[in-house]
Order: structure tokens, then sequence, then C-alpha cells
């Protein structure tokens, strides 16, 4: 059987982790949002719409290069 003594010890350090974890994620939840807050939001993407599509099917297209054999392959063993 644990002594009152180490129990209240051991309670007191699972008390004092928690309240030191929820302070420190609260500071930095506090300094993340005031980062965000004073820093200016891009209102317009960098690239435009075309220059995301074309992106996004190069990307695709490489993507099914890279995978396509190994793709068929797993599917094949269905």
């Amino acid at each position: 059987m644990i002594s009152v003594l180490a129990q209240e010890r051991l309670l007191g350090a699972a008390l004092g982790t928690i309240f030191t974890g929820v302070v420190f994620f609260e500071q930095r939840k506090s300094i993340y949002n005031s980062i965000y807050q004073s820093a200016p939001q891009p209102k317009e993407p960098i690239f435009g719409w075309k220059a995301r599509q074309e992106f996004a099917h190069v990307w695709n297209k490489s993507v099914d290069n890279t995978f396509g054999s190994l793709i068929e392959y797993l599917s094949s063993r269905g």
C-alpha cells in the first residue's frame, strides 16, 4: 500500500504537470494568435487560376507516371 505522503506527492506532481501544460499551451496559442493578427493576410493567390490548374495537371500526370505500374500490379492481385 502506498503511503499518504507518497499519494500527496504523486497528486501534486500530476496536478502541477497538468497546470504547467495548460499554461504553456495557452501562452503558445496567445503568441500564435498575436502573430497571425499582426501579419498581413494575402488577399490574392500568388499564382492565377490557370497556373494552378496547369500545375495540378502536371502533378497528377507525374504521380500517374510514377505510381501507375504499382497501382496496376496491386489492382491485378485484388
